[in-house]
């Protein structure tokens, strides 16, 4: 009688971490998006600070889809033959998506080089290009991501739990090693509030402790980025988590 494999701890893990990655980035979109939309309408933003923010936005999403392209998804197509249609169509969204983001990106550079420019700002110019080319793209980013999202999910809750422990460490490291340093606040905040994110737990234990200890005061800088962008009353914003 053959032994009963061991069972797998750590796939369910990350998939606890990367729920807690997708929420970051459904909130940061709907920041931006609800951001340059305030901006377009023509209501006080902090140019500077949605700028910064937009940028953070494109790195994060296009880091972790690069993740799941580059790693993730090799190691799934090699152990689950029968999914490979399921990640290939995901690979085929996040193409998708990186069209939008490259727009959003080609926008706000067009507002960052008026904001830079001699003179000081041109609101008019930068609430046009807002309005024009901006917000369009930033609405597009947060409901393509969504949507993408919410299908990729169910597909990597039932593979992740399959894969070895071994694998997952390895993978989670290389993820880790590569990842962005840029927006702790961002990350932070957006995972914390206005309450934590699924998995916000397994995330944050893998969280260097210097962040760890920092949480609060990050937190706080996020809730004065988020007042700067006219986000005070918005969801995201409203309370902090226990």
């Amino acid at each position: 009688m053959s032994a009963t494999p061991a069972p797998h701890h750590e796939g369910p893990r990350l998939y606890q971490e990367l729920l807690a990655v997708h929420g970051i980035m459904r909130r940061g979109a709907a920041l931006v998006a609800d951001s340059f939309a305030r901006l377009a309408a023509g209501d006080p933003v902090d140019h500077k600070a949605l700028v910064a923010a937009s940028r953070w936005l494109v790195e994060f999403v296009h880091h972790h889809h690069r993740s799941e392209d580059e790693l993730l998804w090799p190691v799934l197509r090699e152990q689950f033959p029968a999914a490979v249609a399921d990640l290939d169509r995901l690979t085929t969204e996040h193409e998708a998506l990186d069209a939008e983001l490259d727009a959003l990106t080609e926008a706000t550079g067009a507002i960052a080089a008026v904001l830079n420019g001699k003179g000081g700002a041109n609101v008019v110019a930068v609430v046009g290009l807002a309005a024009t080319a901006a917000n369009p793209a930033a609405q597009n980013v947060r409901d393509i991501l969504a949507n993408h999202l919410g299908a990729e999910e169910p597909v990597l809750r039932t593979l992740f739990p399959q894969v070895p422990d071994a694998q997952i460490t390895r993978l989670r490291q290389a993820v880790v090693d590569g990842a962005p340093r840029s927006g702790p606040h961002l990350v932070l905040g957006l995972m914390a509030l206005p309450e934590p994110v699924p998995g916000y737990a397994e995330m944050r234990a893998n969280l260097p402790a210097p962040l760890r200890w920092s949480t609060p005061l990050l937190v706080n800088r996020y809730r004065a980025l988020a007042r700067s962008l006219g986000a005070a009353g918005d969801p995201a914003t409203a309370r902090q988590a226990g």
